[in-house]
């Protein structure tokens, strides 16, 4: 009994903590090539994996179909990873999941199986492993933003009858005094003086990147705006007549070898920082 109250116990604190994961996600993304494999749904994993999401009631896509909205906004999904353990005797396979910028936020236990044919093998290992998604119970929760409430209440305070003549009274008895005697006038130069004032230069500093920080091209008019996972655009870059060559507002964006730096001056100095981009 005791031992039945733990396992009781342990699958109501998983199922919940995996449902307020998933909820915030409105679309599980699926490759249709694992990093494990060297073709496309090998031994059919890919299919399998989105037909398992879809009955526990995930809305899974594959990643060369992705809708409208996801694909301006990647942090709306989640990414699927298999991750392969097999050995000469057994096929073991988990899933997991992570967001848009690489975090692994959930990942199911280790299926297993000790099929000899492959294509059986990953299927049994697999549907195993996507037991784990049965306690869940998904539901998307669409991102609210309430409207600012403000509230003018007692701003405005009537003044009281008191606080009223009183103010009547020092009005009625205060009485200016004016001198016109030479030693009563006081005179002010308003002749122009010169200013210490210099003007401002309009100096555009370079944005700071950290060199661990993914960014993500979206595509605009004549360019691309670089957005990071959070998500925040952090610096358009517009096009050139050179191929992988982009303007920036403080500098240039440039891609070679498959890699993109970002080249511009600091302090008269010329420095350039790689950047990882995923166009």
């Amino acid at each position: 009994m005791k031992y039945f109250i733990l396992f009781a116990a342990f699958t109501i604190s998983f199922s919940s903590m995996a449902q307020s994961v998933f909820d915030d996600y409105k679309y599980i993304v699926v490759p249709k090539r694992f990093t494990s494999f060297k073709k496309e749904n090998q031994y059919q994993t890919s299919t399998l994996v989105k037909h398992l999401l879809t009955e526990n009631g995930f809305t899974a896509v594959y990643e060369d179909a992705l809708p409208e909205e996801l694909t301006v906004n990647r942090c709306m999904g989640l990414y699927v990873k298999l991750n392969d353990n097999s050995s000469m005797f057994s096929t073991k396979a988990s899933i997991s999941f992570e967001d848009c910028g690489s975090k692994e936020i959930f990942i199911t236990e280790e299926g297993k199986s000790k099929e000899k044919e492959y294509k059986l093998s990953y299927s049994e290992a697999i549907r195993n492993a996507m037991k784990s998604l049965d306690v869940v119970n998904y539901t998307y929760k669409e991102p609210v933003n309430e409207p600012i409430k403000i509230s003018f209440k007692n701003d405005v305070k009537k003044m009281d009858n008191t606080a009223q003549e009183s103010t009547s009274k020092v009005q009625k008895t205060q009485v200016v005094k004016q001198e016109a005697t030479k030693e009563e006038q006081s005179y002010k130069s308003v002749a122009p003086v010169k200013s210490n004032y210099t003007k401002a230069v309009n100096k555009i500093m370079p944005i700071e990147f950290n060199s661990e920080e993914v960014l993500y091209a979206q595509e605009i008019t004549n360019g691309y705006q670089l957005v990071d996972s959070s998500p925040k655009v952090r610096l358009k870059i517009y096009k050139t007549s050179v191929k992988d060559v982009y303007l920036a507002a403080s500098g240039i964006i440039y891609g070679t070898d498959g890699k993109w730096y970002y080249e511009y001056y600091l302090n008269d100095v010329l420095t350039t920082k790689e950047l990882n981009i995923k166009f």
